[in-house]
């Protein structure tokens, strides 16, 4: 699954640098605009193929850069409307652990607590307290939402404000971003249509290592 996985987005970066004639056709064309904030190579490919290439249909999207913890969230025209750090998983990998989803609201160890990698389809919903969030996938309890309060030893607000990526990783899987963001750019985007949502993987030498 792991290789598939990979595969999967070695294909999809290729297909960013290459015409994609039937996609072009069918699907909205934009331009992709960063509005000259700095993004990784695999996260420009991405934005590229998704609005260039009509990958995202004409639909608002996100990109979840896990190497760098951050995400950069685009309204339909292509446009950049905000980019911010985030925190992911606590572990390593690029897939949901099998059925994590019945996990929600209960003990999930350490290893399952993965951020899967790929492209989801999004939409805006709630969790079972009636809290605002953007559904990633939705039976896998995965999700974009803001900052909450936590045990004071996980120091996830100060995680968050970190300039290093390096200790983003400690939720159960879900993205996470601070209250004022997910107020101001995730739920006007995201928020109150469905959207389309690319989480890029791990380093392919974690996938390697995990086999």
């Amino acid at each position: 699954m792991r290789a598939a996985c990979l595969a999967v987005w070695c294909g999809l970066l290729a297909g960013a640098a290459q015409a994609s004639g039937a996609i072009a056709d069918s699907a909205p064309w934009r331009r992709v605009d960063f509005l000259e904030e700095p993004a990784s190579a695999e996260v420009r490919a991405v934005a590229v193929h998704a609005f260039e290439r009509g990958d995202a249909h004409g639909r608002p999207i996100a990109i979840v850069d896990k190497q760098n913890a951050r995400i950069f969230v685009f309204g339909a025209d292509g446009v950049l409307r905000g980019t911010t750090p985030v925190l992911l998983g606590l572990a390593r990998g690029n897939e949901s652990a099998p059925g994590i989803g019945k996990k929600a609201g209960g003990y999930i160890a350490p290893a399952e607590r993965t951020t899967p990698a790929g492209r989801f389809n999004s939409e805006p919903g709630h969790n079972a307290k009636g809290e605002a969030i953007v559904w990633v996938d939705y039976d896998a309890a995965f999700a974009i939402h803001r900052l909450r309060p936590a045990p004071a030893a996980e120091r996830r607000p100060a995680r968050l404000a970190s300039p290093s990526p390096d200790d983003n990783r400690i939720s159960q899987g879900c993205v996470i971003v601070s209250g004022a963001f997910y107020d101001e750019v995730i739920a006007p985007v995201l928020g109150r249509q469905r959207g389309v949502v690319y989480v890029l993987p791990d380093r392919i030498e974690t996938l390697a290592s995990n086999g």
